[in-house]
């Protein structure tokens, strides 16, 4: 028992930082410099983590079917990133990552533009990572798999420990911004904890486009505000079209009666 759940947990921790690696990665070629990604100060993305070990359970079955392996695979994985979001948005107050200015988004918590590579990336996990994890792990003996593991586990519970209080802080300096204007409060808050420790600039450079739940109720009011002025725009613009038209037809008629 104790085995098993070292080893699948050395398997979450593999693939928590091989997920890393790829959004720092992706991250260099957009912005030329690194960012430490992830919620973590480690180096693990700890979704990455949870969708390789979901997948594995749920879907090692279909690896002969790479159809249904990569369908299941967009499903499971955006489920997570879906739920993810919703939890994390409703612990800290604050939403990590945002879609919804992306097409075929939900909520703006998941999008048909990652929903494709997680399917693909669930092919190559199953199929080709999988087998090479497993093997490198079962060249360990069971002592050193177990004592590794639970010295991986306690760094990574004090990470989550530690993190989480700097993302305590970070909500709490929220509460105590009070403005109308959803850059004003982003630019605010981004200011405050770039002058705080390396800890807290971390954070805010891993996530750039985080966004407050106050952020995002000005940003719908705004839209709101915006779309009632189209309408109004489009309403006078056909009253006036309309109004034209009348005219012109009781200046016709009048001609008319006048002949």
């Amino acid at each position: 028992m104790l085995y098993n759940f070292c080893f699948y947990f050395l398997v979450f921790i593999i693939y928590s930082f091989l997920g890393w690696v790829m959004e720092v990665f992706g991250k260099f070629i957009e912005k030329h410099r690194f960012i430490n990604r992830g919620f973590l100060i480690g180096p693990v993305c700890s979704i990455y983590g949870f969708g390789c070990i979901f997948m594995y359970f749920l879907l090692d079955k279909y690896k002969n079917n790479l159809f249904i392996l990569f369908i299941a695979a967009i499903f499971v994985c955006s489920i997570l990133e879906y739920f993810t979001s919703y939890f994390m948005e409703k612990i800290f107050k604050t939403r990590w990552w945002d879609y919804t200015r992306r097409k075929f988004n939900i909520n703006g918590r998941i999008c048909l533009e990652t929903m494709i590579p997680f399917g693909i990336l669930g092919c190559l996990v199953i199929r080709v990572v999988n087998p090479i994890v497993f093997k490198l792990l079962n060249l360990l003996s069971d002592n050193s798999l177990i004592i590794l593991a639970i010295i991986i586990f306690i760094i990574y519970i004090v990470d989550n420990i530690v993190s989480s209080v700097i993302i305590f802080n970070f909500r709490d300096t929220i509460k105590n911004i009070e403005k109308d204007a959803t850059e004003e409060i982003t630019m605010k808050v981004k200011s405050i904890f770039l002058h705080k420790g390396i800890l807290s600039r971390r954070l805010v450079k891993a996530f750039p486009t985080m966004i407050t739940n106050k952020d995002r109720l000005l940003l719908l009011r705004d839209k709101v505000n915006n779309e009632l002025k189209k309408i109004e725009e489009t309403s006078k613009i056909k009253l006036d079209t309309a109004r034209e038209k009348g005219l012109n037809k009781i200046e016709n008629l009048k001609k008319g009666v006048l002949k």
